[in-house]
């Protein structure tokens, strides 16, 4: 063996970049090769050439159909802490590849009958979980993110020295090129500037043009410092959030806690995050590639960040400020409620610094944005993440003091919103504000002043019931909940001025509900985004079991099969969902807590409930069988066969 010169190392680098790119199947042939790929992590120690051989090792790890396992990288711990923080980020574009589940894309690969019947051949963990697992372990790794992500760019005085994003994008789309730029801009001036274009000519990438705008251009250092500053906090980002989704949330929660992540972006919001207003981009949902430029990528990615770190846990209470916490303390106080025991445990040592906290200057950009701006989808996603669990009054009440559900009806009724995504989400955080909360109904009530906005409201959750349905659910379980609450003279106030109270109040409206929402999914198409549906339509049947009604709503289900001639069909695919239902959440704790908490109902009583449903007695009015004439019976299909 003898050493190659590290100029050599990196013109067999430029060579191979430039036959992935101009030959085919060079790069899926490399990729095949375990041993080479390992041995292109080694070279990543070298930094003179890390930057070339990341850039390979992302390109080759792209096409690979099988995730590299990160615990098999030779020494990767040591690797790693080897990295500067520029090299960290630049490293974090490669682990979002090894950290990620392949996307399933929107076929039939998709939906939950596919992955059980997945999971049923695949018991292990995957390798992406494996991975998560190995990262969380390296000593001080979710530390040196959390100062990544938190790290400040100090701008250059006055609005001139802003470089648009946008246009930077049109043609700076690739880090290695960013990276190689920064090198041209802060080196010492002892290093060839002649050596670094030669590299990157090597790479197939022309940027004599842009060097001479660059020269040109007196106050760019600056502005191409931020802009390479918020490209790789997008990949920072990502990493952290797929981490806090992972086996290990937990875990990754407690070390964002201890490192103060959430009030270092709330230190950057202002300046960085949400500096100023961008509009012409297009929707990315949760699991999507985004090709963006840098600054929507990164305000996405913080929005899904804020609503991973929310979602279900107790730590979200460090998006408040020490002041904010009084706030909610005093909210509970002056209701005569327990305070939540998640609110009493908050280290305040660990909440964002000043006045508001991030959450508070979310719900300020978000009443600010434009209104057929996508980012608004993400907003409400995060804001609503804040509420998921057991209801909080306190909660709801810190919202409703900041206008959110005033907001949400101006967007839902009188602002022309045509995006289902958009309104999806809205529709979510008005349930999840308004649930149990007679004061939200008060307010709801006042805004919704004439029978013409009434009717206009009504149309848009009557237009998708797959988007509206969680809403449709959260106002059933507070009917119920304020029915017990006749000796309330406030609840009673409300419940006679409701017009959507009196509305769902009313039986044929709650069956009208019930019927479509029966009919709108089956096994075959059930996905994490509907099966919503199949649980609110449970929910209005649980709360008719409970008042003895059960037997009524099934034969109106029935009475309804005959009137629209075809007899049978709703209610043996109703049949098929509960038992699909069992399958899948009696073996899942985390979704069964999630719809306990949601719903307040405890999850003995759900399973009871589809037991009863399924029941197989001929005698048994609470069951579905029962109501589906021996003629149309088709109860017996094994449906993870289909």
């Amino acid at each position: 063996y003898h050493p190659m010169s590290d100029d050599l190392i990196k013109y067999c680098l430029s060579v191979l970049y430039n036959c992935c790119i101009c030959t085919e199947g060079v790069t899926k042939s490399l990729a095949a090769r375990e041993d080479f790929v390992m041995f292109l992590f080694t070279l990543m120690s070298n930094k003179k050439v890390f930057l070339q051989t990341a850039t390979l090792i992302e390109d080759i790890l792209s096409v690979r159909k099988e995730i590299i396992q990160l615990e098999e990288i030779p020494n990767l711990a040591n690797l790693v802490q080897s990295f500067n923080q520029q090299q960290l980020a630049n490293f974090c574009r490669i682990l979002s590849v090894t950290i990620s589940e392949p996307d399933v894309g929107v076929d039939d690969k998709h939906t939950l009958l596919a992955r059980s019947t997945q999971q049923k051949t695949s018991t292990c963990p995957s390798r992406a979980e494996n991975n998560q697992v190995t990262l969380v372990n390296i000593p001080s790794f979710i530390e040196r993110l959390c100062k990544l992500a938190t790290r400040k760019v100090t701008e250059a005085a006055g609005a001139s020295a802003r470089l648009e994003l946008e246009d930077w994008h049109s043609w700076l789309d690739n880090a290695l090129v960013m990276d190689a730029l920064m090198q041209l801009a802060i080196e010492e001036a002892e290093q060839s500037s002649t050596g670094e274009i030669l590299v990157l000519s090597c790479f197939g990438i022309s940027i004599s043009i842009l060097l001479h705008t660059f020269l040109a251009v007196i106050w760019l250092p600056q502005s191409m410092k931020i802009v390479h500053e918020i490209m790789y906090k997008v990949e920072v980002l990502y990493v952290l959030c797929v981490l806090l989704m992972g086996r290990q949330r937990n875990q990754v929660h407690r070390m964002l806690a201890e490192f103060k992540l959430i009030p270092g972006l709330n230190d950057l919001f202002d300046k960085l995050i949400w500096r100023r207003q961008t509009s012409g981009h297009v929707l990315h949902r949760q699991n999507q590639n985004c090709d963006c430029s840098p600054e929507i990528s990164f305000k996405i990615q913080f929005l899904r960040l804020l609503q991973s770190f929310s979602d279900h846990h107790e730590n979200k209470y460090l998006l408040l400020s020490g002041q904010e916490l009084n706030e909610l303390s005093d909210i509970y106080l002056n209701a005569n409620i327990i305070e939540m025991e998640a609110l009493n445990n908050t280290d305040r040592n660990l909440v964002c610094d000043g006045k508001k906290g991030l959450l508070t200057r979310l719900i300020s950009v978000m009443k600010k944005e434009p209104i057929d701006s996508s980012f608004r989808f993400w907003q409400a996603r995060a804001v609503e993440s804040f509420l998921r669990g057991m209801p909080s009054y306190a909660d709801q009440v810190f919202l409703l003091r900041r206008g959110m559900l005033e907001h949400i009806l101006y967007c839902i009724i009188d602002s022309s919103c045509k995006s289902h995504d958009v309104l999806q989400s809205y529709f979510d955080l008005l349930g999840e504000l308004m649930k149990f909360n007679i004061d939200a109904f008060k307010r709801f009530n006042k805004y919704v002043n004439t029978e013409e906005k009434f009717q206009m409201f009504l149309t848009q959750i009557n237009s998708s019931l797959v988007d509206s349905n969680m809403l449709v659910r959260c106002i059933v379980l507070s009917l119920d909940h304020f029915e017990s609450q006749t000796k309330d003279m406030k609840v009673v106030e409300v419940f006679s001025e409701c017009r959507f109270l009196s509305y769902m109040a009313q039986v044929e409206n709650r069956l009208s509900f019930l019927f479509r929402l029966t009919s709108i999914v089956n096994v075959q198409t059930l996905t994490q985004e509907n099966v919503s549906c199949l649980n609110t339509s449970l929910v209005i049947l649980m709360l008719a079991r409970r008042r003895g009604k059960l037997p009524f709503y099934l034969s109106a289900l029935q009475e309804k099969e005959y009137a629209e001639k075809y007899p049978g069909c709703l209610l043996n695919n109703f049949h098929n969902l509960l038992r699909f239902w069992q399958h899948h959440y009696l073996n899942k704790d985390k979704d069964s807590t999630c719809l306990e908490n949601s719903s307040c109902i405890p999850f003995t009583y759900w399973k009871e409930t589809v037991s009863v449903l399924l029941g197989s007695g001929r005698s048994s009015r609470c069951a579905i069988a029962t109501y589906i004439d021996e003629a149309y019976r088709d109860l017996d299909r094994d449906f993870l066969e289909l």
